[in-house]
């Protein structure tokens, strides 16, 4: 009975021994795609019809965290069911080790959010630029998992977070394509790499 177990431990060993060296297939390239041009889309409708919410901030980020939500959501689940299809049986460790690598970048950013909001509200325009900042680090932590040029989203990501929080010190007020812009072209940059390096793989 214990050579079983321990047999069983070692399997479990190996098993999550190759969820952490094989590339992570689950993002799905239309998902991100769609996420990032509804990201364009929201900063674009904030811009026409809601352009007092850059100075109202606590609207501004209610609207960005709801976009930011039905993202996530979306893209969750789409990558549970591509994961299964991609991975076959190491479809749950390959999700545990995609999440463990961005997980604590969006735990840290809805913290950070609840912190300011409760004791320093009046600081609340440092968030869209602190936001992209944290997104990087989860992105450079997810690289190992993904093609070597996710490294520029995480660089792009890095770069936005500090020219929005340069750009929005002045008067203390985000502009909707602060928030557009990054994420937009962010998630499109993601699914345009992923489409590539898959379109490459298919015609080999």
């Amino acid at each position: 009975m214990r050579d079983l177990d321990r047999a069983l431990t070692d399997i479990s060993v190996i098993r999550e021994q190759l969820a952490r060296g094989t590339e992570f297939r689950g993002y799905a390239p239309a998902t991100l795609a769609a996420a990032g041009g509804l990201a364009l889309i929201i900063a674009a409708a904030q811009a026409i019809w809601l352009r007092g919410t850059a100075t109202h901030t606590r609207v501004f980020i209610a609207l960005w965290v709801i976009t930011a939500a039905l993202c996530v959501i979306v893209i969750a689940v789409e990558t549970v069911r591509r994961s299964r299809l991609a991975h076959g049986g190491l479809a749950t460790p390959m999700l545990q080790s995609a999440l463990e690598q961005f997980l604590p970048a969006i735990i840290a950013g809805g913290l950070l959010t609840i912190v300011l909001l409760r004791v320093a509200p009046q600081d609340l325009w440092l968030l869209p630029g602190l936001w992209h900042i944290i997104f990087s680090l989860g992105v450079f932590a997810s690289c190992r998992l993904m093609p070597r040029a996710i490294f520029l989203v995480g660089v792009w990501y890095l770069a936005c977070g500090l020219a929005c929080l340069i750009l929005a010190a002045p008067d203390r007020s985000n502009s909707p394509w602060a928030m557009g812009i990054p994420y937009g072209v962010g998630h499109l940059m993601v699914a345009g790499i992923l489409y590539h390096r898959r379109r490459g793989e298919l015609s080999r």
